[in-house]
């Protein structure tokens, strides 16, 4: 199994090239948050923003949430717009299921 850097370096990429697609402005992803006992923190600067997760000690489907909600902060994206790119981002990270039944033996 990779490490959780590694997998964190490409969700990050896969999450921001998602975002682009949905018309979003891909945030900057970093670990650990500079904020002791904080999950996810979000800086806003002149030149974007950067959304910091923490990696350790958590299951990975929390820091996929973490890393989605950011980017739905750091674009400021309300209703029913956030739900569609929430949907979006996670279907560009969330494994393919395959339906074994569906395939046919040639």
């Amino acid at each position: 199994m990779e490490s959780t850097s590694i997998r964190f370096a490409g969700a990050a990429r896969t999450l921001s090239r998602a975002s682009r697609l949905c018309g979003l402005v891909a945030p900057a992803f970093t670990s650990p948050p500079r904020l002791a006992g904080y999950n996810r923190t979000i800086r806003r600067r002149h030149n974007g923003v950067t959304v910091s997760i923490a990696l350790r000690g958590r299951p990975w489907p929390a820091v996929l949430a973490d890393m989605i909600d950011g980017i739905i902060v750091a674009n400021e994206v309300v209703g029913r717009e956030a739900d569609q790119a929430r949907t979006a981002l996670w279907l560009a990270v969330a494994p393919i299921e395959v339906d074994d039944s569906a395939v046919v033996a040639a």
